[in-house]
């Protein structure tokens, strides 16, 4: 795998109408322009449409300076992208012996409404049909619970929940022929699907452990449904993790007259699900199972570069550089099944010698080890 100047994740987040997709993503982009954020990241996060990221940070002031929650937009069917522009280090090996310069993140948010209603018509139809497609480069989805529902069925949560997986179910049903051509699978699809609880904070006794139970008591034979539906998509469904992994979110504290946007739970987590969990996930799956060659190809696209980033190798230049800056399968695996004693050491040692892209991502891997002693986060070991 030859090393690449750019490396490029997507997430695809999931959730029906009124399960708080924006105000979270509002929550995620704000916080990164905070000054008290600004001045401890070690990398700068770019909205690649300054608009959007005006209108997103718009959003963020609105709720924390006057508790005014973003405007309902329906069948908004928007990506957005963020760009991790590293700090300037001091190693003294220049730009061009990183791994890469920046870390892209693409978020697709897809329209609830889509999962809910039936489409007004052949253009809408179309435009349900392309926004699909466009989110197909996705490693890691989202599918968001919402904590308000939850709690207004408390003691019968399996009705909506039952509701919610036949929506999400049926949804991807209705755009299976037109994705599939000549009804071959897909190499190119979500693989990592993770089932996330929106507005924790209206659930403070429910952790990620209570979460997946609730989960599997109350609706784990409509998780398995619609696990089957999803790989009915993707060739070797076996490569697949579907309801496997949990995760807790919730954007701020809401309170009467004031909604404290600092009290987060779970954001910080969106990065490092983006950027290393699919590596991790990824780079398991080619070693453990018996894949066709261009699917674990496709898979480890770009483990290359963030495998020399996470071991902190930096690029070589001039000729001989031209044969080593390629990574085989043996590094890859090295990187991804690193343990957490040598993680930290690589971190401290990157700090040290001011190499951001290492420690960013070193400390990517080290924040969902956090977020499970926190029990905010539970991660598949398959």
């Amino acid at each position: 795998m030859e090393l690449n100047r750019a490396l490029e994740q997507h997430i695809a987040v999931f959730g029906e109408s009124g399960s708080g997709k924006t105000v979270m993503l509002s929550s995620f982009y704000g916080a990164t322009q905070e000054p008290q954020y600004l001045q401890k990241s070690l990398f700068h996060v770019l909205p690649g449409d300054i608009g959007q990221g005006n209108r997103l940070h718009r959003n963020y002031l609105g709720m924390r300076n006057s508790a005014r929650l973003p405007p309902s937009d329906r069948f908004a069917a928007t990506s957005y992208s963020f760009s991790l522009k590293f700090k300037d280090g001091s190693d003294g090996n220049g730009l061009n012996a990183r791994p890469f310069d920046a870390l892209r993140l693409v978020w697709h948010d897809y329209p609830g409404e889509w999962f809910e209603e039936d489409v007004s018509g052949p253009e809408e139809a179309q435009r349900r049909i392309d926004t699909f497609k466009a989110l197909l480069r996705s490693d890691v989805a989202l599918l968001l619970v919402d904590g308000q529902r939850l709690l207004d069925n408390a003691g019968e949560e399996e009705r909506y929940l039952k509701s919610l997986f036949g929506n999400f179910r049926n949804g991807l049903l209705t755009l299976k022929d037109d994705l599939l051509e000549d009804g071959k699978p897909l190499v190119d699809f979500p693989r990592i699907w993770i089932i996330a609880l929106s507005k924790s904070d209206l659930l403070p006794n429910l952790n990620v452990f209570k979460f997946r139970d609730l989960l599997i008591e109350k609706a784990s034979d409509d998780i398995d449904e619609l696990r089957k539906v999803i790989a009915g998509f993707v060739e070797a469904s076996n490569a697949l993790s579907v309801g496997e992994d949990f995760v807790l979110f919730s954007s701020a504290k809401f309170d009467t007259d004031k909604i404290e946007v600092a009290e987060r739970v779970g954001l910080d987590l969106v990065l490092p699900l983006a950027a290393v969990l699919p590596f991790e996930r990824h780079a398991r799956w080619a070693e453990a199972m018996h894949l066709p060659g261009k699917l674990v190809e496709n898979l480890l696209r770009g483990a290359g570069s963030l495998a020399a980033s996470l071991l902190g190798r930096a690029r070589m230049s001039g000729p001989l550089g031209l044969l080593l800056n390629f990574v085989g399968p043996d590094v890859v695996q090295e990187a991804a099944n690193m343990a957490e004693d040598k993680l930290k050491d690589i971190n401290a040692q990157a700090m040290a010698k001011r190499d951001f892209i290492t420690a960013t991502l070193t400390g990517f891997r080290m924040d969902l080890v956090k977020g499970e002693e926190a029990e905010t986060l539970l991660r598949s070991r398959r």
